[in-house]
């Protein structure tokens, strides 16, 4: 599932080329990419026209574009969605689920969704923030984040830190593949119990969260097949930079040990055995 990086590398495509422009009309092509709009597809189509996006804005790994009217259009790639701009007259892509045409007839805005675990909704109000996503934290790029709010939170949990990482309640936009290239960075093994955390051991692992997607964003996300693309469809460059996400048994960049890989939550951990040591009764 594309995380923050590739989110943000998505909305600032959708800054570029969507606002200022108004709609000029809705298609949807599978009721299922709005099935999160209970008015129903018809609804969200006759809600569209007329109005101007203003804004492209993000909270953890949703999208929503900020109307005129105070309302928004807000979207979640799922595990294979892509938001793409595309000229009218270019053949539909074959998982192609809402079209959305501006008034200027310039390119068109498509949800694209493979898999159809991602969608769309229109939210009457939503133009600040959505109603859906208001109980998503703020992500640590967030110029608003609170750091010291967030470390004391963090501590109080009681849980292992990776999991309190994916906890999108707590700090978004943290998935699986940057747990894991922050923790390395930090040097924190995943099952570390957060009440053992420090305020500088806390400190230093937000400081490896921004850098590490810092370095993505500047690379345009991580992309490991073809559904993870930006708004013209061109892949992200990170995957070439991982530590240890998805690296098996290769050399840790930092010390030359083999990195393990370990089960976690039906998924995968990946550390450095030698950096990242296993916890006392953890």
């Amino acid at each position: 599932m594309p995380e923050l990086p590739e989110v943000e590398v998505v909305r600032r495509g959708l800054e570029r080329w969507v606002t200022g422009r108004q709609v000029r009309s809705a298609q949807v092509r599978h009721p299922r990419a709005v099935r999160r709009h209970l008015a129903g597809s018809a609804d969200f189509e006759a809600a569209l026209p007329g109005r101007t996006v203003v804004a492209a804005h993000r909270r953890g790994k949703y999208l929503w574009l900020a109307l005129d009217n105070g309302d928004a259009v807000l979207a979640h790639l799922g595990m294979s969605g892509q938001l793409l701009i595309r000229p009218a007259a270019e053949a539909d892509e074959p998982h192609l689920r809402v079209t959305i045409d501006f008034a200027d007839e310039g390119p068109q805005l498509r949800f694209v969704d493979q898999r159809t675990f991602g969608g769309m909704s229109y939210e009457r109000g939503g133009a600040e923030l959505p109603a859906p996503i208001a109980h998503i934290a703020r992500d640590p790029i967030d110029p608003a984040f609170d750091e010291a709010a967030f470390g004391a939170a963090l501590r109080r949990r009681r849980t292992e830190v990776k999991r309190a990482l994916l906890d999108q309640s707590l700090i978004s936009g943290v998935g699986n593949i940057y747990a894991d290239e922050a923790l390395w960075r930090a040097r924190v093994h995943w099952a570390t119990p957060t009440a053992r955390l420090t305020a500088a051991r806390v400190s230093s692992l937000l400081g490896a969260i921004r850098e590490v997607m810092g370095d993505a964003l500047a690379a345009g996300g991580t992309s490991f097949d073809s559904l993870y693309v930006n708004v013209n469809g061109e892949s992200g460059y990170f995957s070439r930079s991982l530590a240890v996400y998805g690296r098996r048994d290769q050399p840790c960049p930092r010390c030359g040990r083999p990195i393990v890989r370990e089960p976690f939550m039906n998924r995968s951990s990946f550390r450095c055995p030698r950096c990242q040591p296993r916890p006392r009764g953890a």
